[in-house]
């Protein structure tokens, strides 16, 4: 008898496949002695369409608005459906009598597979469940001996049913009735429109600031530096003249040292990479948008195998993993690496919970380097440069506390305090690693650190020069990818409640392994556009803002939705109360937006007319279009004008056939007509 082994993606499945000894390949599938191994092409299964419950659904009404089927259906996706039936086939095999679940180790792998057990109708047990976190072949084989039951990840598969049936409900609901209300493709989700109002909130705080003069007052003692503060530490004077007063009263006096606080200090060194934190740095540092960095990292763990599994939320690693951290290390005792670690082998490793901690792992530990050694020379250079951030902050962290001496200075002038610090390091520790790729901080109102030497409280310096410097107070950044990630993963500054603040610390705006996708689809709809670094909202994304019901822009509601997914998942949370208050919020919704007397204002209309309907054309991106939303004209820069009949119905495709043949015809769907656009994962 044989067990059959369903991986998630070709790659995988044909890894798998070498370590058990597989080699008889066939449509599908490689076969073994003791294994056939089989794959997923990603999603092959998929929630059912509208239209596969009512006949009527299939129309955008909104006199057919919500719908709410009593229970969801599964439909087989039709491009992939081929290796669907590849499976079911497997699956009734007689001489197969064990299943071993190889998707990817978390929420949306456990629901892959599980869709495709019910769909392809498997019917025999036991399940197995392989979970692993690296690719390598030792991994692989580790995994395979330590198989767990299947029945320990239900509630993972019972949390991610609930994240696509509420996405479904939600998304398609909300989607439709706010476009079918205001004759606009507009399109809402419980994590895209949170996100979306906090990057509006941010533009409209830009455009409502008004600067506000300042000065700041920097003195010359002669050996030293110091700047001018009030009571509360602040060094900006925003009232008028009254710098130019001080800087008179201080003319000739002498200063006293009235302060003085020597004190050892010491930085820990950083945490280990989760996918967010990669992310951000990525983004800094290369200008990297959040979904190259998990396109590149994936190369770097399905491919390479040289990094760990990516979409993961933890910083910390097991304390059964300790005993691999010298292989990981020698690994990467080579190049620019080698200098570093080879302080780290000389001696025993010292751990510490900074890195070792098991109650702060869920589904996988921090992203950091495999047993495998790096082939630097067959990375492409955004591989290079993502796994060398990997490496270095590896090792980092395993180096000791950077310890410095730091000395603080406040010298008294008349009435007035200049404040002046001084650092000297004692360890550099940790910052040996990581000053190889860190950053000048260029915030202008940081008081430089400076050489503070053979000082003593009670000493006095006569003036030498004041230094008046008159500046303007900034508006808020923009957005980056990097701030953005930052504001989702920790959405409470945004939430009022102190109770729910705190509890949402778990929870966020999605999930690391879905966040890139989101700020993607904000793009793909216009609702976002990347100018350099910085994300810029568009008069779409107002409107929509403007339109949207109040609760569902909340980050509040959003993130409590988030943390009860991740209840669900740990059995702290019914799912079927869950679903019962997804439908009941999708109601209310609904309702708030038909009852919604606001005017739809088109965004960036254009003065030409639709040479179809004769309404006003609207310019999205590259794109114009025409601003009736029954009307299917579309010109596109790198196109001939033509229509986009997805969304056609039966009359209205009638009435625009005969343009067909002057226009061309394009059979793509519409986005915000499909589930799988919606999935507001």
């Amino acid at each position: 008898m044989k067990s059959i082994v369903l991986a998630e993606k070709p790659s995988v499945g044909r890894d798998l496949a070498k370590v058990l000894n597989c080699h008889s390949r066939s449509n599908g599938f490689i076969e073994g002695k003791d294994y056939i191994v089989t794959w997923a092409l990603g999603h092959l299964v998929t929630l059912a369409e509208p239209a596969d419950y009512e006949k009527k659904w299939g129309h955008w009404n909104l006199d057919y608005l919500p719908m709410l089927p009593e229970k969801m259906k599964l439909k087989t996706i039709r491009k992939t459906s081929k290796q669907l039936q590849v499976i079911k086939k497997l699956f009734k095999r007689d001489d197969i009598n064990e299943l071993i679940i190889a998707t990817d180790a978390g929420r949306e792998g456990e629901l892959v597979a599980r869709w495709i057990m019910k769909k392809a109708g498997w019917k025999k047990k036991p399940v197995k469940r392989l979970w692993i976190s690296s690719q390598t072949n030792k991994a692989i084989l580790a995994g395979f001996r330590n198989l767990k039951p299947a029945k320990l990840y239900e509630p993972l598969f019972k949390a991610a049913v609930c994240r696509a049936e509420a996405d479904w409900i939600i998304g398609l609901n909300v989607t439709r009735t706010l476009t079918c209300k205001f004759n606009a493709q507009l399109n809402a989700g419980r994590v895209q429109t949170p996100t979306l109002a906090m990057i509006t909130e941010r533009e409209n705080n830009i455009q409502n600031f008004t600067p506000k003069s300042y000065s700041t007052i920097k003195v010359d003692f002669g050996n030293y530096f110091g700047n001018w503060q009030n009571e509360s530490g602040s060094t900006r004077i925003f009232a008028p003249n009254k710098a130019n007063e001080i800087v008179k009263q201080l003319e000739g006096k002498t200063g006293i040292i009235s302060v003085l606080e020597e004190e050892n200090k010491k930085e820990l060194p950083p945490l280990a990479y989760d996918l967010t934190e990669l992310q951000r740095d990525a983004n800094r540092k290369f200008g990297f948008s959040a979904k190259h960095t998990l396109s590149v990292l994936q190369n770097l763990y399905e491919r390479h195998k040289i990094v760990t599994y990516p979409r993961t939320d933890s910083r910390y690693i097991t304390s059964d993993m300790v005993e691999t951290l010298p292989t990981r290390l020698k690994q990467l005792n080579f190049g620019t690496y080698q200098n570093l670690v080879k302080p780290l082998l000389s001696k025993p490793l010292q751990t510490t919970k900074r890195l070792v901690n098991d109650a702060k792992v869920s589904d996988h530990h921090a992203i950091i380097p495999t047993e495998q050694r790096a082939d630097l020379n067959i990375l492409s250079t955004d591989e290079k440069r993502l796994f060398d951030l990997i490496a270095l902050r590896f090792i980092a962290v395993l180096y000791p506390d950077y310890t410095f001496k730091s000395l603080k200075l406040i010298t008294r002038v008349e009435n007035h305090n200049f404040i002046s610090r001084g650092k000297s390091t004692i360890n550099n520790g940790w910052r040996t690693v990581t000053n190889l790729i860190s950053e000048l901080d260029t915030d202008e109102e940081k008081i430089i650190d400076q050489p503070l030497k053979n000082l003593k409280k009670g000493d006095k310096f006569k003036i030498i020069k004041c230094h008046l410097k008159v500046g303007k107070t900034n508006p808020p950044a923009n957005y980056t990818e990097a701030t953005l990630l930052s504001a989702m993963e920790n959405p409470g500054k945004f939430i009022d409640d102190q109770k729910l603040r705190i509890s949402i610390k778990a929870g966020g705006l999605g999930t690391p392994a879905t966040r890139a996708d989101i700020i993607e689809k904000l793009v793909r709809a216009h609702y976002i556009i990347r100018e350099g670094k910085s994300i810029k909202p568009t008069q779409k994304a107002f409107e929509l803002i403007r339109l949207v019901p109040e609760n569902l822009k909340s980050a509040e509601l959003t993130a409590k939705w988030e943390l009860k997914l991740s209840e669900i998942a740990t059995q702290k949370y019914a799912d079927n109360k869950f679903m019962t208050e997804i439908r009941q919020s999708t109601i209310e919704m609904v309702n708030g937006i038909k009852a919604n007397e606001t005017k739809y204002i088109p965004p960036n209309l254009l003065k030409q007319k639709c040479p179809l309907c004769g309404k006003q054309l609207q310019q999205l991106g590259s794109k114009i279009i025409c601003s009736n939303r029954h009307c299917e004209y579309e010109q596109n820069k790198s196109k001939k004008p033509g229509l986009r009949t997805g969304r056609m119905n039966k009359k209205e495709y009638g009435m625009n056939k005969h343009l067909l043949h002057k226009y061309g015809k394009d059979e793509k769907k519409d986005s915000a007509e499909t589930f799988g656009d919606l999935f507001d994962l």
